[in-house]
């Protein structure tokens, strides 16, 4: 290997790939932009071959560069495995474990419980990345992936993490404004407030006693693509939202929101499904993804603690 092809270099320039951006892989390294441009320079001079074509708005793999990109990525990720698993041999897991999980999911049921994961494996840091989008966790280097729903056929392993359970809840004021509905046709006189995100507006279906779950029109006056923002609507007596218990149960718990049809079966065919933690086949001999997979699927419980009463609604 030629002296001005180093390690450090080949790391900055799959992360530089991976993120698309020079000053977005300076940022997370806590280096001038000027340093990282420098490696990546020195690796194409290395190579006698330009492996990136740059401009002001946007860079772009050349032919070479793309197929250097996938034989280095695949390297590193062995390279750094066989070394995680020399040093699990005599200490606990470390580096750095990257974490991908939704926008909501992760604030509220992955966020607050780091801190006692990362004080029980002390050497340990943690990359969590928050986003709906669905994403390649090995372009994205990501260690373990959340995902809500049902599941396209992948080559990641799963391990389930919880059944999701969905309610349809609004504020006692609205309710007392506007009437407790008895039956789904009912929701045709009341303020919906309908979640739309990618795959359009997210349709409220209903069933009971093993029959079929079928769709019910609703409409009101607010849709998004942000669950808080729907709840926050619904906790100020706008309307009425459906959701999974996971996103309402503090707010159930504590009597700001009130379930609605409760002996009725409530969903959406757009989210319906479990919670998963996924993972790449290459993580599966994996220290640190072993023990948050553990820690995770422990501190949610089964049944999920979302689903417990009150006094036991948080671990």
């Amino acid at each position: 290997m030629s002296k001005d092809i180093n390690l450090n270099g080949l790391r900055l320039f799959v992360e530089v790939v991976t993120h698309g951006s020079f000053s977005e892989v300076a940022r997370r390294r806590g280096l001038p932009v000027s340093s990282v441009s420098r490696y990546i320079s020195g690796l194409e001079n290395g190579l006698g071959q330009k492996l990136l074509v740059r401009n002001t708005r946007s860079l772009r793999l050349t032919d070479h560069g793309r197929s250097y990109f996938l034989s280095v990525r695949d390297a590193l990720n062995t390279l750094d495995m066989a070394s995680e698993q020399v040093r699990g041999g005599a200490s606990e897991p470390r580096g750095i474990l990257r974490i991908n999980a939704p926008v909501a999911f992760g604030r509220r049921h992955v966020a607050p419980h780091l801190a006692m994961f990362q004080a029980r494996y002390t050497e340990l840091e943690v990359e969590l990345t928050l986003t709906d989008a669905l994403i390649d966790p090995i372009a994205d280097g990501a260690d373990v992936i959340i995902r809500i729903g049902s599941l396209k056929d992948s080559t990641l392993l799963r391990r389930k993490l919880a059944d999701q359970t969905y309610v349809m809840a609004a504020a006692p004021p609205y309710l007392e404004r506007c009437g407790m509905p008895l039956h789904p046709d009912a929701l045709g006189a009341h303020n919906c407030l309908i979640y739309k995100g990618h795959n359009g507006e997210m349709p409220w279906q209903f069933s009971r006693q093993g029959e079929q779950a079928r769709p019910h029109s609703v409409a009101g006056d607010l849709r998004s693509n942000d669950a808080d923002s729907l709840i926050a609507a619904a906790l100020s007596a706008q309307g009425i939202v459906l959701f999974p218990t996971w996103l309402l149960h503090e707010h159930l718990a504590q009597g700001q929101l009130q379930p609605i049809l409760p002996q009725w079966q409530v969903g959406s065919d757009h989210i319906n499904g479990a919670i998963h933690l996924l993972y790449p086949e290459n993580r599966m001999r994996s220290s640190k993804v072993t023990v948050f997979l553990d820690f995770l699927t422990d501190t949610i419980g089964n049944p999920p603690y979302w689903t417990q009463p009150k006094s036991a609604a948080l671990p």
